[in-house]
């Protein structure tokens, strides 16, 4: 997520009221959240149960030729979870960028159903700090991840 000034992520209900969800109606409920705002994570799979949550069921087409799950899948929710938490506390006027994550692979799966947690660590006016954890359905803890953002003002669109 590079630059998640054009892909809207989910708000937590109450939380930055009135961003935008996928289809643009409004806020997504919890047991139904958003599913995929782009091709990677249709593709992956992501299934947000609110902005700070994100769960994935391990399929084979994400599977690397090792016979594990790819580090790409698990790095792609922490992204897109850190992003989609630190999006639920901008303002309409904000706008966010990743500028680096530094993750530790632990243990790693090959069938089930995995779950991204992110925290909000801290926050300014320009740089947002998070803590994601994913852990197997079984409990096993599989990933740790630190990320840092960048938080800057909208801009307009060009026609």
């Amino acid at each position: 997520m590079a630059d998640d000034a054009t892909v809207p992520v989910p708000s937590a209900p109450g939380a930055g009221a009135g961003r935008p969800t996928e289809d643009g109606a409004g806020e997504p409920t919890p047991t139904e959240g958003p599913r995929g705002f782009d091709g990677i994570t249709s593709f992956i799979g992501m299934r947000w149960e609110d902005p700070q949550t994100i769960r994935l069921a391990i399929r084979p087409e994400l599977i690397n030729r090792g016979g594990l799950l790819s580090g790409v899948v698990t790095y792609a929710l922490v992204d897109y979870c850190m992003g989609s938490t630190l999006w639920a506390q901008t303002s309409e006027a904000e706008h966010i960028a990743t500028i680096s994550i530094s993750i530790n692979y632990i243990q790693t799966a090959v069938e089930g159903e995995i779950v991204c947690r992110t925290e909000l660590d801290r926050r300014n006016r320009s740089v947002g700090i998070l803590k994601s954890e994913i852990h197997h359905e079984d409990g096993r803890l599989m990933v740790t991840a630190i990320g840092s953002y960048s938080i800057f003002p909208a801009r307009r669109r060009l026609r």
